[in-house]
């Protein structure tokens, strides 16, 4: 599929160029102005994915993964703060309930932006934030710990727990109202840029009509592990915008590497969950579930409890779709590769490398990480969860570590001025440290350290 022609990617390079790139050191320091919002609502990005008949584009997955490693790698801040609408537009998508009608064309339009609030979930049976029935609404009382967008979002979804362990999602306004109170927005590392702020709910109380999502926690916890063991386009647009500081000598063996990765990240991403994984496919399809970023702490069945600024980032279609796309040269252009992706999709999904020693000799002078396991790269289908996770989170700790070379070597060849809050690297590499922990769960994060380690991959019960 040749991605270059398509509108929405055109627009997505338009606003990199014009505006995301320029000003992304300025809005780094001073944070995502409402402006660029404004821009993204523009350009139609905001409804790639959304249903055609309700105003948005019904773009395939190809091109939702296209645009998003355009704009993270133009400006990760922005592009984290409009990823958090996808969620949301797809929940609506497949809700059935009066809300749809009243904000899916909204938010398909991108009149609207929305912002999610439901990480949290992942440290069950702990519950952050509780929902009850109160009259004929919902009543919601806790703490949401991260919420990225606050000031630039219109909308938000709001999700708890009830005392019968099922998961309620609800659309609330984003600002402060009668039980919503906002902290002080946080000083981070990294993408402080994006307004990310924690939530106290005390008493906020919402009607029947702004539920979009009411369903066992078990059923939705099925979905949402589905979704988070997939690299994200983010990881690969932070790379290729890294490698654009370097000279071709040093980039051209890092950028091969990236390119087989995108290939088998993608490649995984678009193949089905097997018929006999009922629940697992069943919610993958029906729930609107993301990637958020989260830390050690707190048990939540394969995942933990989100403690960092990570929100719904899930992208719908990197589940499914094809693949393709072009490589980021950042300020020197655009360079389309679709056609040689697409010519090595078929092998690298079965596994097969083309490259053989060649990229093993890399992995090891470039600090990559463990190649997958023999009968991964032989093609064979998964026969349990446990195997289809660990070949997804095997690829997705080689993308982290190609990403760390990455931005490691922008910062190098930059030198002193490297260090400088006006310099490129050092802004792709903070954004590359958020990337390793966002949408992290407690399988992923021992899957990255035993990466890190040169430990072989778990088995049997050591997965668990």
């Amino acid at each position: 599929m040749d991605l270059t022609s398509h509108p929405l990617v055109v627009r997505a390079r338009r606003l990199a160029t014009d505006l995301l790139i320029p000003e992304a050191e300025r809005v780094d320091q001073e944070g995502v102005p409402a402006s660029h919002v404004e821009a993204v609502k523009r350009s139609g990005l905001l409804g790639v994915a959304a249903p055609a008949d309700h105003g948005g584009a019904g773009a395939p997955p190809a091109v939702l993964r296209e645009t998003a490693e355009i704009l993270s790698g133009a400006c990760c801040a922005t592009w984290f703060v409009q990823t958090q609408h996808h969620t949301p537009v797809q929940t609506l998508v497949r809700s059935e309930l009066p809300v749809r009608e009243r904000l899916l064309g909204p938010l398909s339009r991108g009149e609207l932006l929305s912002g999610v609030a439901y990480a949290h979930l992942r440290s069950y049976p702990r519950r952050p934030v509780r929902v009850r029935r109160e009259g004929t609404g919902w009543r919601f009382d806790g703490t949401v710990p991260w919420y990225t967008g606050w000031g630039l979002n219109d909308v938000m979804l709001l999700a708890g727990v009830t005392d019968s362990d099922e998961v309620l999602f609800a659309f609330a306004e984003a600002r402060e109202q009668p039980g919503l109170r906002a902290s002080p927005p946080m000083r981070l590392a990294a993408l402080t840029a994006a307004r990310t702020v924690s939530l106290e709910l005390d008493g906020l109380l919402l009607p029947a009509e702004a539920v979009a999502l009411h369903t066992p926690y078990a059923r939705w916890a099925a979905g949402d592990r589905v979704k988070t063991v997939a690299t994200s386009p983010a990881v690969f647009g932070v790379a290729e915008a890294a490698l654009s500081l370097l000279d071709d000598g040093t980039a051209a063996p890092l950028r091969s590497r990236l390119t087989g990765l995108r290939e088998r990240a993608y490649a995984l991403a678009d193949a089905p969950l097997p018929e006999a994984w009922g629940e697992e496919r069943g919610m993958a399809e029906a729930e609107g579930a993301g990637h958020e970023l989260t830390v050690p702490g707190e048990r939540a069945g394969e995942g933990v409890a989100d403690r960092g600024p990570g929100a719904g980032e899930g992208l719908p279609g990197w589940e499914a779709g094809a693949g393709g796309g072009r490589t980021a040269r950042g300020a020197r252009g655009w360079e389309d590769r679709a056609g040689e992706r697409e010519d090595r999709a078929g092998e690298r999904a079965a596994g097969v490398d083309r490259r053989g020693g060649e990229r093993a000799a890399e992995a090891g002078c470039l600090g990559g990480a463990p190649a997958a396991p023999a009968d991964r790269r032989a093609g064979t289908r998964p026969t349990s969860w446990d195997d289809w996770a660990e070949e997804r989170l095997a690829v997705r700790a080689e993308a982290y570590d190609v990403l760390r070379a990455a931005t490691t070597a922008a910062v190098v060849a930059g030198g002193g001025r490297a260090m400088a809050l006006t310099s490129r690297a050092q802004r792709l590499a903070r954004e590359g440290l958020f990337l390793l922990v966002q949408g992290q769960t407690t399988k992923s994060r021992a899957a990255h350290l035993r990466a890190l380690s040169g430990a072989p991959a778990a088995t049997g019960d050591d997965r668990r």
